[in-house]
């Protein structure tokens, strides 16, 4: 996914696109223009996802009421298999990397099936056994987010997608709060996760804004995974935690900058300064008129701009010469 310094950015629409394949397109098309790598959807059966007798989350009762059920939420804003087939070749037509994450087993084999090749395991799912033997044995790359999870839990996690032929795993550092309080984003986590699993590790953020996912950037993440919608106003449960377009366009711009700006870690002098190494440098200098014959010392010679001349390095060097040829007051010394 990441190559070089380059981010794998992905523009998560899960389910902002409210049930609408319709929607869902207008999404792919907002995020292609904002310069995104890949576009996720979420992949369900409603009934296979959430019991009749599940609670919505908190934030969910805050941003779509208490009234219905979480079923009946979840079913408002599921797609059907042949809507993700048309949404695939739509994304890729446009040279986007198509994802979605499954919540079921039969989800599972549909994406399968459909050929995605980077399966995406939300937090949820990470102490999910019979799931991840079910991913695991596909082989494919996946990226695992670890949100609500601790150290031992991921440790498992991993094994078994390992022990049923799983190897290319992304970790990704995630707090689960929709939105996430800056004082729970614990950034520093990401270092914890390479540290301990030696794999590359990545970001999903859900705080408000776009600092957190570029410091993430900054930090080395090699995948940044953002919710966006069209209009934060809209009906849904995810819409207030999201980006809008010109916030998503914003993020991508600047992570590329970071990219730039992160480099190579030689320490040179860049071609951009190195115009101006002889203006902020010096050189040493005629401090007065000097006479050919003269003994160069601390009393005619000092350090001064422009730095084209004898570095003041050679201070030493220089002191105890004799002036080959006559020098004006603040001409380059030579010898």
């Amino acid at each position: 996914m990441s190559k070089g310094n380059h981010t794998f950015i992905i523009a998560e629409i899960g389910v902002n696109h409210n049930g609408s394949a319709d929607i869902a397109k207008k999404m792919i098309d907002t995020a292609k223009a904002c310069g995104v790598d890949a576009v996720k959807f979420q992949t369900f059966v409603s009934e296979n996802l959430v019991s009749r007798f599940a609670e919505k989350a908190e934030y969910q009762k805050e941003t779509t009421g208490k009234d219905e059920s979480q079923l009946a939420m979840i079913k408002k804003l599921e797609l059907s298999y042949d809507d993700f087939r048309e949404l695939k070749r739509y994304a890729e037509s446009m040279n986007l990397t198509f994802m979605s994450t499954p919540f079921d087993h039969d989800s599972i084999d549909f994406l399968a099936e459909l050929g995605v090749d980077i399966f995406k395991i939300p937090s949820g799912e990470i102490t999910n056994l019979p799931y991840l033997m079910r991913i695991g044995k596909l082989k494919r790359k996946v990226i695992l987010s670890t949100g609500m999870s601790t150290l031992p839990e991921i440790k498992d996690a991993i094994a078994i997608l390992k022990k049923y032929g799983t190897a290319d795993i992304t970790l990704l550092h995630c707090n689960t709060a929709y939105p996430t309080p800056y004082r729970d984003v614990n950034l520093n986590a990401m270092k914890t996760l390479r540290n301990s699993f030696g794999l590359p590790v990545g970001y999903s953020d859900h705080t408000k804004g776009i600092e957190v996912p570029i410091a993430a950037a900054a930090l080395g993440a090699v995948v940044i995974e953002k919710h966006f919608t069209l209009d934060r106003n809209m009906e849904g449960p995810d819409h207030k935690a999201s980006l809008e377009p010109d916030e998503l366009k914003a993020m991508v711009t600047s992570i590329r900058n970071i990219e730039d700006a992160l480099g190579s870690s030689e320490k040179r002098l860049t071609e951009s300064e190195a115009v101006n190494r002889d203006i902020a440098r010096k050189s040493i200098v005629a401090k007065c008129d000097i006479k050919a014959g003269t003994v160069f010392s601390e009393d005619n010679i000092t350090v001064k701009r422009p730095g084209n001349g004898i570095s003041p390095m050679k201070w030493f060097e220089v002191l105890g010469k004799k002036a080959p040829r006559d020098f004006e007051y603040d001409e380059l010394i030579e010898l």
